[in-house]
């Protein structure tokens, strides 16, 4: 990761017309990675969410394909050891056996899991959730989502997935269902759906590989925290087109009021350990 800080200006001018007063939590109070956050029905998270799904397609991704079966749960566990015990996986990253392994480290009693289905019918989700919970080796999920919505009308082509999985909380099979979305049409979607319990937003202050700039998302991700839903910021780095401008991004994401966590995808503890260390500074606003 490049460790270059670029000026605070640059950053604010993404930002448009927007004020502190206007986007920005009261962030006197420093916030760390592990910090425990409670979500609406009593999941409980981590602030920082150990992604596994950079660039990831096809059943791999950068930390399955260049950690390996040994390397990632390696990881995992020592961000564990740092308090971050929020997972993030997804069945398109192929990493649910490398959490499985992380699991036998630590105890799949002590980590909530986050993942990401692409299935649209009733069918294809009852299938994903029997397959998810063998490969994970587990019983449970705690965070279910539908993956990547693109089409503002998910609520009607998902109608199916959706069934499946409000069946599943109510079973104790999964204990909170929900988007990941990809355009600013299902992001206004998912605000707007009764369903959806939480969301997995792209927000960055540059703009970058979101759904739209800053301006145009946050309010809509102030709409669904209004509402009681959860919100878990992503893409903070723009998919590392912004490595450039670690201490911006942190300080910008760590200082909304419309997220409750983050996740960010690590390609070795070093870079997990310096976003670790920036942490409590670059969320004390002056």
């Amino acid at each position: 990761m490049n460790r270059r800080d670029f000026l605070k200006a640059s950053s604010l001018a993404a930002l448009g017309a927007c004020s502190f007063t206007d986007i920005f939590a009261d962030t006197a109070k420093q916030k760390a990675v592990s910090d425990i956050v409670t979500l609406g029905p009593g999941v409980k998270i981590s602030r920082l969410a150990m992604g596994t799904g950079t660039q990831g397609m096809g059943g791999s991704s950068n930390q399955t394909r260049q950690l390996g079966i040994k390397g990632l749960p390696d990881m995992l566990q020592a961000a564990f050891d740092s308090g971050v015990f929020f997972w993030d996986s997804a069945d398109q990253y192929g990493s649910h056996p490398y959490l499985k392994e992380g699991f036998k480290r630590v105890g799949r009693d002590k980590i909530t899991v986050l993942t990401k289905t692409h299935a649209t019918t009733a069918a294809e989700m009852k299938s994903d959730l029997d397959r998810f919970r063998r490969e994970l080796g587990t019983d449970y999920i705690d965070i279910l989502l539908l993956h990547c919505m693109t089409d503002p009308n998910w609520p009607q082509i998902k109608s199916g997935a959706m069934d499946v999985l409000s069946e599943a909380r109510e079973a104790g099979i999964i204990k909170m269902h929900g988007t990941s979305c990809h355009t600013m049409g299902a992001l206004k979607a998912a605000a707007a759906s009764d369903w959806v319990q939480i969301d997995l937003a792209r927000i960055n202050p540059a703009g970058a590989v979101m759904d739209a700039g800053p301006n145009d998302v946050i309010p809509v991700l102030r709409d669904m925290k209004s509402k009681g839903k959860a919100v878990i910021g992503m893409k903070i780095f723009g998919a590392g087109r912004l490595t450039d401008k670690i201490d911006d991004c942190l300080r910008f994401a760590l200082g909304l009021d419309c997220i409750d966590a983050m996740t960010i995808g690590f390609e070795n503890y070093g870079q997990f350990a310096e976003v670790s260390k920036k942490f409590p500074a670059l969320s004390a606003r002056t």
